[in-house]
């Protein structure tokens, strides 16, 4: 079996796939200082309520954006499933895609991942938006190479900046409202947020459409994926797991 792992800034997800069905799939906050020990004691005890040994495990792979973690979990591949992880980025990790872009060692490894399920998944060209700790829209042209793309804050880190700099906004959470002007703070800084973004979104890929001069497919991931998508007609294709599922693609390439 293979352990795929998507070390996001945020949220680090592990998922075990035997072939192409998933077995299970975990997610913990990151934490930089979390040791392979700590992650093994939380992993290998959700394995085993799922009825997956760790002698099942056979292969790891990686899509990492946070260095000072990533130790700890390639330590957590050779000392408890005694295998030498497949880091993406790293020499020798064949991804079949092309990064066209001014300096390639700039891309992010998830947005390489992405690059590859997106269009193996949903053929191009195309967008993929990620909702992530940034929102990032990701060019991946007809023949699956990464292309460049936009980066802007994350939907969290924009509402956690607001609460933070204006002394008089509450902490609100994340949600659709039922009209854009709001008739209390509340309603109104969820109206800001989530229909501010809905016009980034709509906005930002209508800019990338006119300058690729083509019909392109939009395809969106991150956990907030799904409500933003029920407000726009923009996305298409709807893939929580799209990182996980490129991450079986490229392990598949290089055996």
């Amino acid at each position: 079996m293979l352990l795929a792992i998507d070390l996001g800034n945020t949220n680090t997800k592990f998922a075990i796939y035997d072939g192409e069905a998933q077995r299970g799939i975990w997610r913990v906050s990151t934490d930089r200082k979390r040791t392979a020990d700590e992650y093994a004691g939380w992993l290998l005890q959700l394995m085993s309520a799922s009825g997956i040994g760790k002698e099942s495990i056979h292969r790891v792979i990686i899509s990492s954006v946070v260095p000072e973690a990533q130790f700890h979990i390639t330590t957590l591949s050779r000392r408890y499933f005694g295998t030498q992880a497949q880091v993406v980025g790293e020499p020798g990790v064949k991804l079949g895609i092309e990064a066209r872009i001014d300096n390639p060692a700039e891309a992010g490894a998830d947005r390489l991942v992405n690059a590859v399920a997106s269009h193996s998944l949903y053929g191009g060209p195309l967008i993929v938006v990620d909702f992530g700790t940034a929102t990032t829209f990701d060019m991946v042209d007809g023949q699956g190479n990464y292309c460049g793309g936009v980066i802007s804050p994350g939907i969290n880190l924009s509402l956690e900046a607001l609460y933070l700099t204006a002394a008089k906004l509450p902490h609100v959470a994340i949600k659709r409202p039922p009209k854009v002007i709001g008739t209390a703070t509340v309603p109104a800084m969820q109206s800001g947020i989530f229909w501010g973004y809905v016009g980034l979104i709509e906005g930002i890929v209508a800019r990338m459409r006119s300058e690729y001069k083509a019909p392109l497919k939009i395809v969106a991931t991150g956990g907030l994926a799904t409500m933003f998508a029920e407000a726009t007609e923009v996305i298409q294709h709807i893939d929580p797991d799209l990182t996980l599922k490129g991450l079986v693609l490229i392990d598949r390439l290089n055996r």
